[in-house]
């Protein structure tokens, strides 16, 4: 099933000089990307996934008053003023268990041995810590049991008891983390290791949710050299197709790279047919700007899907810097999403974090698609400066309240991107920012 409504062709827009806002081509994307359909997977499948409906629990967890020590389940009246010098002596009619279904009573004078886990026997109304007793062994405070296998005469004879118990010390009350009806996860929840903990516990062998998008991400370029190979004149190691495979797995996809496609328009659109099959979503980079070997764009401006209005790819240039030029719109049979992003690293993963990863996040049907942003004061330095009419985004560290700028304005080096946590957003209608005032922030990693 397709993940693109069809698309609405702006009629406003289809001047080849006309300058697109960010706003504009972001609402365009979120307008087109729909969320994929649900389906029911088990839990370790689901992880990472979105819940599509509430789950009620349908019984208490824990399910039965239970122990949280290793100890002796007694009477509140039969220790009350236990000391070392003046032990509580009870006699000790077994052990209990966790997983035992048949429970002793315990009476007047009376401990049941009890391990962490176990239900609270009939009969008794606190647990004794087996640190303050003697285990059995006449012999002072222990440190702990011998396993039954090694003393099985613990679970008989007699134990002092050292210190008095308040009623259900140390015991976890029946639906004390959850109780049977409760809304235990809300639609709209990711999957993570707790959630899945709760799922399991509450008895849950599946769940309903989103599945995780399948993004598909290639590099455009035949200067570009798999890591790891030597590099010849003129060539250089891929990053970007690694940066945008690990952001795309950052932000919940299923990401696969394909690596490096030579500037050739025929093997492009050759190696996009191939990759469909897998892809809710694809990514390229490089190859939409104005030059004569710019191949997505040779490749794909022509490229539509007949039997469904407004599709294809449209190449934009927006009023951003760095990305100005970008690409969008729909391949294949079933319409699948393309993002085109510049080849330039630092304008490829800028392109990402403002386009792909909301892309992502509304594939997986998330309701809130952005990054967190905030206000900082813009740290001592040299003021920011900014094209008239473009908004600029500029890498940063941020911390305290305090954002400082990483790299140059204009710079393209990946040790740009590996250094900052943020993004500095300089305004369209700004062109120069002085340290110490405040600018917004996009937080990365967060």
């Amino acid at each position: 099933m397709s993940s693109a409504a069809p698309r609405v062709t702006h009629q406003d827009h289809s001047g080849p000089d006309h300058l697109w806002s960010v706003d504009e081509h972001l609402e365009d994307i979120l307008a087109t990307v729909r969320p994929l359909e649900p389906i029911e997977l088990h839990l370790l499948d689901a992880q990472g996934c979105v819940l599509v409906e509430d789950v009620t629990v349908p019984v208490s967890l824990p399910p039965f008053d239970n122990s949280s020590m290793d100890g002796y389940a007694v009477r509140v009246a039969d220790v009350a003023g236990a000391s070392e010098e003046f032990p509580a002596a009870l006699e000790v009619v077994g052990d209990v268990a966790a997983g035992e279904s048949a429970l002793l009573q315990v009476g007047p004078g009376q401990a049941a041995r009890i391990m962490t886990g176990a239900p609270l026997p009939p009969g008794a109304e606190t647990v004794v810590p087996v640190e303050w007793t003697d285990g059995g062994l006449g012999e002072g405070p222990v440190r702990g049991m011998r396993a039954r296998s090694l003393g099985p005469e613990g679970a008989t004879g007699q134990v002092q008891v050292y210190r008095p118990a308040e009623a259900r010390a140390h015991v976890r009350a029946k639906g004390s983390d959850v109780k049977a009806g409760d809304r235990a996860l809300e639609a709209g929840t990711i999957l993570g290791p707790p959630q899945i903990a709760l799922l399991a516990a509450i008895g849950r062998g599946t769940v309903r949710v989103r599945p995780r998008p399948r993004v598909v991400v290639l590099s455009t370029g035949s200067e570009l050299v798999q890591p790891g190979e030597d590099l010849r004149t003129g060539q250089i190691y891929d990053s970007n197709s690694f940066a945008l495979t690990a952001a795309a797995r950052d932000a919940g996809a299923i990401a696969y790279r394909v690596g490096a496609v030579a500037d050739d328009a025929e093997g492009l659109r050759s190696t996009i047919e191939d990759q469909l099959v897998r892809a809710d979503l694809m990514v390229t980079t490089g190859g939409v700007s104005v030059g004569a070997y710019d191949v997505v764009k040779e490749a794909l401006s022509h490229v539509g899907d007949e039997d469904e209005p407004g599709s294809g790819v449209e190449f934009r240039k927006l009023a951003m810097q760095p990305g100005k030029p970008q690409g969008f719109g729909s391949v294949g049979p079933d319409h699948t999403p393309l993002l085109a992003l510049p080849g330039n690293p630092v304008s490829s993963y800028v392109s990402f974090e403002l386009f792909v990863r909301p892309a992502i996040r509304a594939l997986m049907g998330l309701p809130d698609v952005h990054r967190p942003t905030t206000r900082a004061t813009l740290a001592a330095g040299k003021a920011l400066t900014s094209p008239k009419g473009r908004r600029q985004f500029l890498r940063g560290t941020y911390a305290d309240g305090r954002v400082t700028p990483v790299g140059g304005a204009g710079s393209h080096l990946v040790a740009a991107l590996a250094h900052a946590d943020a993004l500095i957003v300089v305004p369209e209608d700004t062109e120069s920012v002085a340290p110490g005032t405040q600018v917004e922030v996009v937080l990365l990693g967060r």
